[in-house]
């Protein structure tokens, strides 16, 4: 009982310092997962807690749970929209990407090293993804807003690239224990079937937890355990048949969390805490798992191969991959940098030591560094980087609390909590006529708390900076008076109308209009087209706001995108 106690004890201490620590974290811009490794280090053999952990098949497990509810924690909140914008290029780069990645490490340290080419694929198989948690927790807390392309494309590539790099580590390490037996068609045809097989059961078991969840009428928590425990035995049922276990998980999340029959919200508050438990304790057990000592000693080498995949490897997939799709250049060098590793490589890394293979502990210590210099310099870095790269966009003012209460077919409800932020152009208007201007007649502003007291909207004849207004309605026909509450920054390339110019027309606008009023340079043909559409062909590609196109002196950037139509566009002098 003694023993029991001491464990309950030690996990609740590590978790709960690990917590305390996140404001540091967020002070310092640091990835607040990376709080959890370093307290993890901390309480192991070489630190102050000297708990001598290295039990790599328990490490193996429990990486392998979490990474599974984190995969599908991040499906639940990706958009089936955000796949119009995002779905081509993160494909390539789950896919491309990672073979070149690999390759292109697996060649450096087979040259840079004198190792066995097998083992430099080995090694750069288990570095070549992303990692779903580190992104989806950097972009949530980040203090910059990024365009929807750019985020879109991180996100949904952090889901879809860990299957692959699981088959390529799994499938070298058979090519080292058992060359006779692994052969290359039947290394493709593993890979085509674990995606059929992943693919299928994540659209099957998405359509049956959501069944269940619409006809079973559960509350909120039962309904996030009900999500969580059916997504775990599809990825386990589908890891037992030989497809990939998650893909499957992942493409359930997607499923269950785009269902139109009943409201998701309060379900995701319940999977967010399972996702950080899940994820904390996760980068706990990996850092009580290394020895900081024995990282030291192939410091020098892990620097290297971590460097070479940040400024070689991946800029070499992300701009090979995106390239043919016209991504702007800043775009991709921005996607380049943040390609965030995390906890997969680390899991990755455990295989070979599971297996018995050679130099598999060396392995181990050179990913864990590679990983902690990627969250040590990339992660702090994103802010900068989006603002000197010009993928960040002015904020979009989103709601700082929402609740859905009823999902319809066509149409949702939800009751939003919106902070007016300093200079926000809401400042000084009447709360009830900005809801008028919405044109819904289901929407309307219910409470206005000022000064931590609520009061009537009727009472409140303007609006300050620091009110919270407590709106209800459909969020996407509200969606346009967002920024209107909005922080505004009075001066720099994030102002309002240094950003998007101090004029703005309808996307429906005549370019013949245009062209007469300005004297830009359209075409025949675009003269008789809408802005919008004069917009979309010049672009080539689904626009997102923000997106920018120089029509003689005169700049147009996308101001409201609806769709794949943008609805108002921005006239800048340039």
């Amino acid at each position: 009982m003694g023993d029991i106690n001491s464990f309950i004890l030690a996990a609740g201490i590590l978790v709960l310092s690990s917590i305390l620590l996140s404001s540091l974290s967020a002070r310092m811009g640091l990835p607040l997962l990376l709080i959890f490794l370093v307290v993890g280090m901390l309480a192991g053999e070489d630190g102050p807690g000297g708990i001598d952990f290295d039990d790599f098949s328990t490490a193996f497990l429990v990486g392998n749970l979490a990474l599974a509810i984190i995969l599908l924690d991040g499906g639940l909140r990706t958009r089936f929209a955000t796949f119009r914008v995002a779905l081509r290029p993160a494909t390539i780069l789950a896919t491309w990407g990672v073979f070149l990645t690999t390759a292109l490490v697996g060649g450096f340290a087979t040259l840079a090293f004198g190792v066995d080419w097998r083992y430099g694929l080995l090694l750069g198989g288990m570095v070549a993804s992303t990692d779903a948690a580190a992104v989806f927790s950097l972009l949530r807390h980040s203090t910059v807003q990024l365009n929807e392309r750019v985020r879109s494309t991180l996100e949904i590539e952090s889901g879809l690239n860990d299957p692959l790099a699981v088959f390529l580590v799994v499938g070298l390490v058979g090519l080292i224990l058992e060359p006779r037996e692994t052969t290359v068609p039947g290394l493709i045809l593993s890979l085509a079937q674990q995606f059929v097989l992943g693919g299928l059961g994540g659209l099957l078991g998405g359509w049956l937890v959501g069944m269940l969840g619409e006809r079973a009428r559960l509350t909120e928590g039962l309904f996030a355990l009900l999500i969580a425990s059916g997504g775990l035995v599809v990825f386990a049922g589908v890891n037992q048949i030989g497809g990939s276990g998650f893909l499957a998980i992942y493409i359930l999340g997607l499923v269950t969390g785009n269902w139109r029959h009943r409201p998701l919200d309060p379900t995701l508050q319940a999977m967010d805490g399972l996702a950080w438990l899940s994820q904390g304790g996760m980068f706990l057990l990996l850092g009580l798992l290394v020895t900081p000592s024995e990282l030291l000693k192939h410091l020098g080498t892990a620097l290297a191969v971590a460097f070479f995949l940040i400024l070689v490897a991946r800029p070499a997939a992300i701009f090979t991959g995106l390239s043919p799709l016209r991504f702007p250049w800043r775009e991709m060098a921005f996607i380049s940098w943040n390609g965030l590793r995390g906890a997969v490589p680390i899991i990755l890394a455990i295989f070979p030591v599971t297996a018995g293979l050679d130099d598999s502990r060396l392995l181990f210590d050179i990913v864990f560094a590679v990983v902690l210099v990627s969250l040590l310099v990339q992660g702090p870095t994103l802010p900068w980087a989006a603002r000197m790269l010009k993928v960040a966009v002015p904020s979009r003012g989103e709601p700082a609390t929402r609740r859905e209460l009823w999902r319809g077919e066509r149409r949702t409800i939800e009751l939003m909590q919106l902070q007016v932020g300093e200079n926000a152009a809401a400042v000084g208007r009447n709360p009830g006529q900005m809801l008028a201007a919405a044109m819904d007649p289901c929407a309307a502003a219910v409470m206005v708390v000022r000064d931590g007291w609520p009061w009537l909207p009727g009472k409140i004849r303007a609006v300050r900076s620091g009110d919270r207004i407590w709106v209800i309605g459909d969020p996407d026909k509200l969606a346009h008076l967002f920024p209107l509450f909005a922080t505004r920054e009075p001066a720099g390339e994030l102002a309002e109308t240094e950003f998007f110019g101090e004029f703005a027309v309808r996307g429906d606008a005549p370019g013949e209009d245009l062209a007469l009023m300005y004297g830009i340079p359209l075409t025949q043909e675009e003269r008789g087209m809408a802005l919008g559409n004069v917009f979309a062909v010049r672009i080539g590609r689904v626009p997102v706001v923000g997106d920018r196109v120089q029509v003689g002196r005169i700049q147009l950037v996308a101001r409201e995108v609806q769709g794949t139509t943008v609805s108002r566009i921005g006239l800048k002098l340039h």
